[in-house]
């Protein structure tokens, strides 16, 4: 199945990682990149991605205000989170926004699939 899925993380080096780690994972997917928080938004609602992986920490709107707001738009875009964080009360957070699911950093191709496999299905 291929998808049409946006990354969006402010450090280019991080977004080329997860960009390879889905790659290895083997998911050969049509990537759009972001470079932070407003420039998800604003191609999440114009190019109407599959599927929205998001770094938590970013400037402009932090991923977590990003997902707000395309809630708020009335977009439910299947959204889920690659930070350095995975503290509780973000995975808290995270669900109650609509999250799927957070990955925490360093990840895995195995951690992908394991996260990213029972939304697929």
């Amino acid at each position: 199945m291929s998808l049409y899925v946006m990354v969006a993380d402010d450090s280019r080096v991080m977004r080329q990682i997860v960009v390879r780690t889905l790659r290895q994972a083997g998911y050969d997917w049509e990537i759009l990149e972001a470079v932070d928080g407003q420039d998800a938004f604003d191609k999440a609602r114009a190019e109407q991605p599959d599927f929205v992986l998001s770094d938590w920490n970013m400037p402009g709107l932090t991923g977590i205000e990003l997902l707000r707001a395309l809630r708020a738009a009335g977009d439910d875009v299947p959204f889920a989170f690659v930070t350095s964080e995975g503290s509780a009360e973000m995975r808290a957070q995270a669900e109650e926004a609509g999250a799927l699911f957070l990955v925490s950093k360093p990840f895995t191709p195995e951690a992908f699939r394991d996260a990213i496999e029972p939304v697929l299905a």
